[in-house]
């Protein structure tokens, strides 16, 4: 019943928010709703450490400890959001972000849009993981797309709508092939004895039954997944849409793009990479996810060096870090896949935190703009700016933070699997990004003292902020046992030990 929990509570929550006459009872259904979320997802993650899956309804539903591990992240993801999001959207209210001449009801409408198309945001991310047919997968990730791309155009600007229109046809081309390939991967295992019509999608089926899956057909069917997943992951060339769409969201929005979205994008990925190796070895799906990684990761250096957005320099280094992660699947092996699921909890809540908070300062400052906020950011702001400086650190894989330890093992991978110049490359093209962003947000957080009065505390913002930094900071010295099991567990499925 856990399964099914985690996705009628979202869209109780988002039928609470959508019938709800004032704000604060929006705020409440979803503060609440993803709390509960929240624990599902824990005591989920608790089932599937105690039995290795959980299925229901003939197994339409099921869970491993991969499936799990993505839910938990992105209910993770979800509460934090929601908490920050009262605040945030409070003072784009207050400050007339909403519209100057938009009355009160008209507000209120356009908040009722965020509160409700949000939780249902959340249920197609839940569905994607909990979802056994590799169709139905395809559906919930399409879902995404048409819930979020309203989230993109949710401040009405041109530039807002410009986004929107420029997500929904790239992610929609994308998507089209990776239905392509899911039809292809159906036809690879249509021969396989006693497969019907529904089982013939499922993938504990197919992955039972890999080695007899159609070869020639799953080339294909895997390049097609890879172009198409890899279009909602945001990996180079299918990355244009990223930096345009990060930017324009509200920021809560932003962040849940950036990090539950790419893991259920990875998620999609992953769960045919693991019939493709199985099916043909790992060399094939290796070499292929290994150049869209590294290429990811290449393509991100220069715009991140001259970057003049904040939050569009977040968008580049969301795409490096796909790539960093492809390029950890593209090297398998247990190592490999630890590394990668090791990087996947890692950057979830390095990156949910970054984004909070550019949230404050863009909201303080009023721009985006790296010329254009005038200050010291941790003069005016000086929570925002110690936890901010500390989350670039974190994200750039400075050490002691965590995302350097996941890093440093994907690069181990590398070297001990003979990937020599990948290893290398990894490095350099680390290198590039920490130089750039470092230079830019230092520069930000640290500048000379101008004459912007400093921000008032928001106990909503605020106290999301601290709780991410709290465990971001704990992480890198210590991760709790269940949750390593948990993300050991995922490496093992992806890894087939």
């Amino acid at each position: 019943m856990l399964l099914l929990a985690l996705l009628l509570i979202p869209v109780a929550t988002a039928a609470a928010s959508y019938f709800a006459r004032r704000r604060a009872e929006m705020e409440r259904a979803n503060l609440v709703g993803f709390g509960i979320v929240a624990l599902v997802a824990v005591a989920l993650a608790a089932q599937v450490l105690a039995r290795g899956t959980v299925s229901l309804a003939n197994g339409f539903f099921y869970a491993d400890a991969l499936s799990a591990l993505v839910i938990l992240l992105t209910a993770l993801v979800a509460v934090v959001c929601a908490t920050y999001s009262i605040g945030y959207l409070r003072d784009d209210e207050q400050s007339g972000e909403l519209g100057d001449d938009a009355t009160g009801k008209e507000q209120l409408a356009q908040l009722r849009m965020y509160y409700t198309l949000t939780p249902l945001f959340v249920f197609s991310m839940m569905f994607v993981a909990v979802a056994n047919n590799l169709g139905v997968m395809w559906a919930a990730i399409e879902a995404t797309t048409l819930v979020s791309v309203f989230l993109v155009t949710f401040y009405g600007k041109v530039t807002s709508l410009e986004a929107a229109w420029k997500y929904a046809i790239i992610g929609g081309v994308g998507l089209s092939m990776a239905l392509f390939g899911t039809l292809v991967a159906y036809y690879a295992g249509h021969k396989l004895a006693g497969s019907d019509a529904l089982a013939g999608l499922n993938w504990s089926v197919l992955a039972q039954h890999a080695a007899q899956l159609d070869p020639t057909s799953m080339r294909l069917a895997f390049v097609l997944i890879l172009m198409g997943y890899g279009t909602k992951a945001g990996l180079a060339p299918m990355h244009t849409w990223k930096p345009d769409a990060y930017s324009e969201a509200p920021v809560p929005s932003a962040a849940i793009l950036s990090t539950a979205l790419l893991n259920c994008a990875l998620y999609g990925l992953i769960r045919f990479y693991i019939l493709t190796s199985r099916c043909l070895g790992a060399e094939y799906p290796s070499h292929l996810l290994l150049l869209f990684g590294l290429l990811s990761m290449g393509i991100s250096v220069p715009f991140i060096l001259v970057q003049k957005n904040l939050r569009r320099l977040l968008a580049y280094s969301t795409i490096e870090h796909g790539g960093i992660m492809v390029a950890a699947l593209g090297l398998g092996g247990p190592l490999g896949t630890l590394g990668l699921m090791l990087h996947m909890t890692f950057h979830t809540i390095a990156k949910t935190l970054i984004f909070l908070c550019a949230g404050n300062v863009q909201q303080h400052f009023k721009t985006d703009l790296f010329s254009e906020i005038k200050g010291s950011v941790i003069r005016v702001m000086p929570l925002t700016g110690v936890i901010f400086f500390m989350a670039m650190l974190a994200v750039i894989g400075m050490p002691p933070f965590s995302i350097f330890q996941s890093e440093f093992i994907i690069v181990r991978a590398a070297v001990d699997g003979g990937h020599l110049l990948t290893g290398v490359l990894i490095v350099l093209f680390g290198t590039g990004v920490f130089a750039g962003a470092l230079m830019h947000v230092s520069g930000m957080i640290l500048g000379a003292k101008g004459d912007t009065p400093v921000a008032p505390r928001r106990p909503w913002c605020d106290g999301s902020l601290l709780a991410l930094a709290a465990a971001l900071v704990i992480i890198g010295f210590w991760v709790p046992a269940p949750l390593l099991e948990l993300i050991r567990g995922a490496a093992k499925v992806v890894s087939g030990q």
